[in-house]
């Protein structure tokens, strides 16, 4: 299984953070092309690779870490997305309202974003706190931080529910994109929920 991140500004550099903690290969691409990230890529280590987005998206499992209206141009990258899964960090919650409209129509933005990227498994998930709260280091045994995990694929949430308990977190599958996903979309009730899973 391979591992690739869209997107390299708070949200994706820290998403590489986690995968350089537990030295787990992945690679990372911007708009800018790869030379913007050797610094990035140099401090994380050798377990993360800096490469152009068309690389990226050769990846088995790719987060989109990019503004919510910067995911269509992700999604035109390829014609068909078969075989992979398309991990939505996306938020659009600081969007006007009526761009918020405008651009999704009123569904749920992980229902568009799903068919801006035809044939894959999308999956919602990494997005209900800000980054630096994921991020920020809990004191030893206290237990692990709550990740929930949203999508239409039962086999794609597993996948990355189990990528996530990998990374440090407490995966939590809580259903379908029109269901669980919209407790994690924008002002929804499990947004900035910064859950604990304690030990048994």
């Amino acid at each position: 299984m391979t591992y690739a991140i869209i997107g390299a500004g708070l949200v994706g550099a820290t998403l590489a953070r986690f995968f350089a903690a537990k030295n787990i290969p992945v690679t990372i691409a911007n708009s800018r092309g790869p030379e913007t990230l050797r610094a990035l890529a140099a401090e994380l280590g050798a377990s993360v690779k800096a490469v152009t987005v068309d690389e990226a998206a050769t990846a088995d499992i790719i987060f989109v870490a990019v503004g919510s209206l910067a995911f269509k141009h992700v999604g035109a990258v390829l014609k068909d997305w078969s075989g992979k899964i398309v991990i939505d960090v996306t938020n659009a919650f600081m969007l006007p309202p009526e761009v918020q409209q405008a651009e999704y129509q009123g569904r749920l933005t992980s229902e568009v974003n799903a068919e801006r990227v035809p044939g894959a498994k999308l999956v919602k998930a990494f997005n209900q706190l800000p980054l630096r709260v994921l991020a920020s280091p809990l004191p030893d045994n206290l237990g692990r931080r709550v990740v929930f995990v949203s999508s239409d694929h039962a086999d794609a949430s597993a996948t990355v529910a189990a990528l996530a308990e990998t990374l440090g977190f407490a995966a939590i599958e809580i259903g379908k994109i029109a269901e669980g996903g919209r407790l994690i979309q924008a002002r929804a009730p499990l947004v900035f929920q910064n859950l604990i899973k304690y030990p048994m």
